[in-house]
């Protein structure tokens, strides 16, 4: 279905070794990166960068989904990464990330990257959702949640 979330378990880290943002940040545009070689790095975190300046983007209850628009792409790009010890993502709930998806939007496609943004969020407010995404072991188990999850959601 259009718009509907597509995770992949190789764009899955099961246990980010980040301590503070910008580092959970660059985990998880190298991910990126490894599965888009066309995508620069540095224009990536430079756009992820200029966006939490906006605001953050770890939007509570240990969750944190930047966002950015990418000119090389051309499909959305949806990445997971979690952390066991939480990051410090300036979250406005002020606690912790554990839970972090990295959202890259084609540059023209600004209806479907505001869709997906909003899916995610329907998605993580379910404390179900998110307690079964800190507890699966594998990143077929994370892919299978997120694609069940969000049929019904």
């Amino acid at each position: 279905m259009k718009g509907a979330l597509v995770l992949k378990p190789a764009d899955v880290i099961m246990d980010l070794q980040a301590t503070k943002g910008e580092e959970a940040l660059a985990e998880l545009a190298d991910r990126l990166v490894q599965g888009s070689p066309a995508v620069s790095r540095e224009v990536l975190l430079q756009l992820l960068h200029d966006r939490e300046g906006l605001g953050s983007t770890g939007i509570g209850d240990g969750i944190a989904i930047p966002h950015c628009k990418l000119p090389e792409l051309k499909e959305p790009v949806l990445l997971f990464g979690r952390s066991f010890n939480g990051v410090d993502f300036r979250a406005i709930d002020g606690r912790p990330v554990h839970l972090f998806f990295l959202l890259a939007a084609p540059e023209g496609a600004a209806g479907i990257h505001l869709k997906l943004l909003a899916r995610l969020s329907r998605l993580l407010k379910d404390s179900a959702v998110r307690e079964r995404l800190m507890t699966a072991g594998t990143p077929d188990e994370i892919t299978a949640i997120v694609v069940e999850r969000d049929s019904i959601a």
